[in-house]
């Protein structure tokens, strides 16, 4: 008797490795940033499904603003600006280095 294949969940953007640097780490910031889900909410348990349900909603808002942070009113600029930066401080803490995203630039 063959066991059903237990469904994968997302361990939770702080619970992420390389502090959470990753690219759904991204879509749940960008979330936030645009009120999507409250920045309380770490999606922790959440399967695939649900966090491209939530991708393609960040997209949608994205393209309203030609996917440029510039172009974003002040007040989603802002709080971008305060998202990304907290983040970016924490995964250094954690010993992210960004180097993996930088890589392929030499």
């Amino acid at each position: 008797m063959k066991m059903a294949k237990q469904q994968q969940t997302y361990v939770g953007i702080d619970n992420e490795i390389n502090g959470g640097m990753t690219s759904i780490g991204k879509i749940i910031r960008d979330a936030w940033v645009f009120g999507l889900i409250p920045e309380t909410e770490t999606c922790k348990g959440w399967n695939l499904a649900g966090i491209d349900a939530l991708l393609q909603k960040v997209n949608a808002e994205w393209d309203k603003y030609g996917c440029l942070v510039s172009h974003l009113p002040e007040e989603l600029a802002k709080r971008h600006a305060r998202i990304h930066g907290e983040a970016m401080e924490n995964a250094r803490a954690a010993g992210w280095r960004g180097e993996h995203e930088t890589d392929d630039e030499s």
